[in-house]
């Protein structure tokens, strides 16, 4: 197992703004805060009245709004993306949503160069990572650049309050996957740790709250500062099993990105648990439980969210092809990575019985 306190940690150069109303109070004091002039902004369909709002707070710096940022990105959309700000002469992005728009303001960046404000409006956790993601082809490749990683984050809890309870409690344990995976990464530090620790229990404790009263900004802050921390662990550290079978599962079948990361969580934590007691051991500290991976599949379970990759909509005979892609490259796991066992964790996940 590895030392501890042998490690290396590299801070992320960006600047977080954490406030209720920051969006529309602060987001243009970032950009002339970064020099820009000519400003693009991006959101999904969805969130396009909340960018409209950002986009007129900028004023005249705004040169146009674009509102079609798709989730897993597709490279098609990162494309016509790429294209507007060009022919725009925009100087900077501000993405405001959830990791779809935000994904796509990295795309725009990978490409270009151009500086990106994120503007967040979930629990992604995408705005603290140098790590972008294009589908193509029904297959999603994600790498990581210091060029995508936003040089600001605004993070304004109003901003959450509409998110609906389904989609908070998805979003949230998404954030979730990201501490945990950080915690028996081969790069894990001890700074690493104690964020995602706190992370994991600002969120678990918030999410119960937030299913009973959706409007509480109070709990609407608590997870998303808890996000802000395991999105900061997923930033500074590698992933492993977990989130190489959402990927596949996301771009090779489509199923949805965090309701995907819901299900599959606490049986991709079963399976490595055993190779990474430290992290059970941390976990089950942050969620006062005894059992982590059935601590997580408790969560999902009280609040009502997506327990089974059956019900998200994955057929029975895709369980193999997806087991063959995710060991097809290899990764860094506590655990080895085999189709065997693979398969038998993604049978599991389908069926949604609790995680052995």
């Amino acid at each position: 197992m590895k030392n501890f306190l042998d490690f290396a940690y590299d801070a992320q150069p960006m600047r977080v703004v954490f406030r209720p109303g920051a969006a529309l109070t602060a987001t243009a004091g970032e950009a002339e805060r970064l020099g820009l002039r000519r400003v693009l902004v991006l959101s999904g369909a969805r969130g396009a009245d909340t960018a409209q709002a950002v986009a007129d707070s900028l004023g005249e710096a705004c040169v146009g709004l674009h509102a079609e940022a798709k989730m897993h990105v597709p490279v098609e959309v990162a494309d016509r993306a790429v294209e507007l700000a060009r022919t725009l002469g925009a100087d900077g992005c501000v993405a405001v949503g959830g990791g779809s728009a935000v994904g796509l303001g990295k795309a725009i960046a990978l490409r270009t160069g151009l500086p990106l404000i994120a503007v967040p409006s979930t629990y992604a956790g995408s705005e603290m990572t140098p790590v972008w993601g294009l589908t193509e082809h029904g297959a999603k490749r994600t790498g990581r650049d210091p060029a995508v990683l936003p040089r600001s984050v605004v993070y304004d809890p109003e901003l959450t309050l509409e998110l609906p309870v389904p989609l908070t409690v998805t979003s949230g344990i998404n954030a979730i996957a990201h501490a945990v995976e950080a915690l028996y990464a081969p790069d894990i530090s001890p700074v690493i740790a104690l964020m995602a620790e706190e992370g994991v229990g600002a969120l678990a404790g918030a999410l119960p709250e937030l299913a009973a009263e959706p409007r509480s900004l109070e709990a609407r802050s608590r997870a998303l500062y808890g996000a802000w921390l395991c999105g900061s662990c997923l930033g500074a550290t590698t992933m492993g099993l977990h989130h190489k079978l959402c990927h596949v599962l996301g771009g090779t079948f489509g199923l949805p990105h965090a309701e995907t990361h819901t299900v599959v969580l606490p049986y991709a934590l079963a399976y490595n648990a055993p190779a990474a007691p430290l992290t059970a051991s941390v976990l089950a500290r942050a969620l006062d439980a005894e059992d982590a991976p059935r601590a997580l599949w408790d969560l999902a379970r009280r609040l009502d969210a997506p327990r089974s990759l059956a019900e998200l909509g994955l057929k029975e005979g895709d369980l193999a092809t997806a087991a063959a892609q995710a060991v097809s490259q290899a990764y860094a796991n506590p655990r080895p990575v085999t189709e065997e066992g693979v398969l038998a964790l993604l049978r599991a996940a389908y069926e949604g019985t609790p995680p052995a």
